[in-house]
């Protein structure tokens, strides 16, 4: 039986990630809505890496007293109301005037982490003075060591919890949607392109009359991305330095000297190295599918890497999370917790703050109700036990 059809027009008929991201669509101009919801090129990790979910089901008990449930979690020192953090994602001010504004708020109300991109439309300096909840910075290394040393200065002295080194954007992935639609930050106004920003007024006056479009944490060392257009692809392959490597990575984690993670692990043998260099945690990540596509999806990694390393370092699954039963299914395979970030852009595109508190809101009642469908009380009673692969 097909599921029942519906038109997604406002918020309130929004009750799951995927009417968040139809409501996005019809309030952003094509080239915006493209640069979120794209992957590299034919998009087959994307798309695998929700539907690697559907492949491990759930096996209940019953007759539990599931009255109270606790979903919290302890990740990178900080316990969490939830297993979910928002992963850092960059420009989001051009999918809402919110932007990380809206983010950070809801992020606070619901005790989660706050993943920040390097690449942010809000300055470290003010989302630290304005946000009291766990913040980690979305660390790109690049070639300006300027530029490197002041992210570290600027999140040490905003008091962010963690630094995630990215290690998955050595160079860009192929993103054909954006090559289509000529997406740039900011956004370049052409013949070809004006219409499809004309077509949506609302997201338009915003952009053009609002608070100007920066990259705050990268406009005293680059122009790219506040003055001057530049595809993202062509920003992670001109601008990133392509001579990182392990040393690097653990020059960075002494020159923090906090907690620090890295995001975009998928092998088991880079899983043992960021344990013996002491990181305190790994995000199991292909940037969303975003980087090299044909590669495996996180979930399809997670069981392998937590039992090479899951006693020595926080594992972290981001990536195609959906649904509260993909935060179960990570968390029985041994996952610490789960991240995502298209799960909450797609609202923010929507409604701005009240779209992402309503999605996150969601996402909390479908945890807390499947955990009672399990028949456990707190999330450490999620086991391999209550999975079995079809």
């Amino acid at each position: 039986m097909d599921r029942l059809k519906h038109r997604v027009a406002r918020l309130s008929d929004c009750h799951n990630v995927a009417d968040f991201r139809a409501l996005a669509k019809r309030r952003l101009p094509f080239p915006v809505f493209h640069y979120i919801d794209g992957g590299g090129d034919d998009e087959l990790t994307k798309d695998r890496n929700t539907a690697a979910f559907a492949d491990v089901d759930l096996v209940p008990d019953v007759l539990v007293n599931v009255e109270t449930v606790d979903p919290s979690v302890t990740v990178l020192g900080k316990t969490t109301r939830l297993p979910l953090m928002l992963s850092p994602t960059a420009l989001q001010r051009l999918f809402h005037w919110q932007g990380e504004r809206a983010v950070g708020a809801a992020a606070d109300k619901f005790g989660l982490w706050f993943g920040v991109s390097s690449l942010g439309s809000v300055g470290i300096e003010e989302i630290g003075a304005k946000f009291a909840g766990p913040k980690l910075l979305q660390y790109y290394y690049h070639k300006d060591r300027g530029l490197n040393a002041a992210l570290l200065d600027m999140a040490r002295e905003a008091k962010f919890d963690a630094v995630a080194l990215t290690v998955d954007t050595i160079t860009s992935g192929n993103r054909e949607r954006c090559k289509r639609t000529g997406f740039t930050s900011p956004p370049r106004f052409t013949p070809a392109s004006a219409l499809s920003y004309a077509a949506k007024p609302r997201w338009a006056l915003d952009y053009l009359f609002r608070e100007k479009f920066s990259l705050p944490n990268l406009e005293k060392h680059v122009a790219a991305g506040s003055d001057v257009a530049m595809s993202i692809q062509a920003y992670f392959s001109e601008m990133l330095d392509q001579t990182m490597d392990w040393a690097a990575a653990e020059k960075l984690r002494r020159d923090w000297g906090g907690k620090f993670a890295l995001k975009g692990v998928m092998s088991v043998g880079d899983a043992r190295r960021a344990a013996d260099m002491g990181a305190d945690a790994i995000f199991i990540s292909n940037h969303g599918g975003r980087q090299l596509d044909g590669a495996r999806a996180p979930f399809d990694q997670l069981a392998e890497i937590v039992d090479a390393v899951g006693d020595r370092i926080e594992v972290i699954l981001d990536g195609g999370v959906r649904r509260g039963t993909h935060v179960l299914k990570a968390l029985a395979m041994g996952a610490t917790a789960v991240s995502g970030g298209r799960l909450y852009l797609y609202a923010l595109a929507a409604a701005g703050q009240q779209g992402v508190e309503r999605a996150l809101g969601i996402l909390e009642a479908e945890i807390v109700r499947d955990m009672k469908l399990m028949g456990v009380t707190r999330v450490d009673q999620l086991t391999r036990e209550r999975l079995r692969r079809r």
